[in-house]
């Protein structure tokens, strides 16, 4: 049974993977521009996962910004994989073995969360692994790819590059928003408020990371509260 839900995360994590391929591409072009090498930008990409992160830490490095600096934006930065890691928690059966909750702490990431989250019932540890398998190493590959050739694409070219994530975002949502009207309730009022705390005068200079943790809270909650899950009898078995 392991075996097979390896293998059928592996699958699963191929379009991640090229999408990954597509968007670190431009990472890799920011690295560069910080002054890093391809193994240096690599190896972050490796170990990081953090789209978001990276960007802000090599930006933060090419305006050569402070150690203590660099660690409290990463910190602001990625505090939404806190929340997506209470949640996989609560996702995994209870036979889960701590290497497994370990492993997969390590490469939280939204399009991969998206895909284990939208799993019905527990999740199988090992259909995560096979997606991270996959998914990780066309990251580092177009950090590399990005950080070596990067300047010698046009730049209209590089920004369309961008434009592929989102496309996965939208893979992630809408089959489960057309299963459920709750979800998509949920993932319609989480698109409205997000552009109005955008534009809105109180809330448009707080960080865009903090307003998302923000949101995830205070939507998720009273989603929960208003329309609770039962827990089926025999779920971890």
């Amino acid at each position: 049974m392991n075996r097979k839900q390896y293998l059928r995360g592996l699958r699963v994590g191929i379009p991640i993977s090229l999408g990954y391929l597509a968007v670190s591409f431009t990472l890799g072009i920011t690295a560069k521009n910080a002054g890093m090498t391809a193994l240096q930008a690599t190896l972050t990409s490796l170990l990081v996962n953090a789209s978001a992160g990276q960007y802000a830490a090599f930006t933060m490095i090419a305006a050569n910004s402070g150690y203590l600096e660099i660690a409290i934006m990463e910190a602001v930065t990625n505090a939404r994989y806190i929340l997506m890691s209470c949640s996989l928690s609560q996702k995994l059966p209870s036979t889960a073995k701590l290497w497994h909750r370990l492993v997969i702490g390590f490469n939280v990431n939204d399009e991969i969360f998206g895909m284990a989250i939208a799993e019905e019932g527990k999740l199988n540890p090992f259909y995560y692994f096979g997606m991270m398998t996959i998914a990780m190493p066309g990251w580092a590959l177009g950090t590399f790819l990005g950080t070596s050739v990067g300047n010698i694409l046009p730049p209209n070219i590089v920004s369309a590059l961008s434009v592929g994530l989102y496309g996965m975002f939208l893979a992630v949502i809408i089959p489960a928003a057309k299963k459920s009207k709750i979800i998509m309730g949920v993932v319609a009022v989480s698109m409205a408020a997000s552009f109005l705390l955008e534009w809105a005068p109180l809330t448009a200079a707080i960080p865009s990371g903090t307003r998302t943790i923000l949101l995830t809270v205070v939507i998720a909650s009273l989603a929960a509260v208003l329309f609770p899950v039962k827990e089926e009898a025999g779920c971890d078995a």
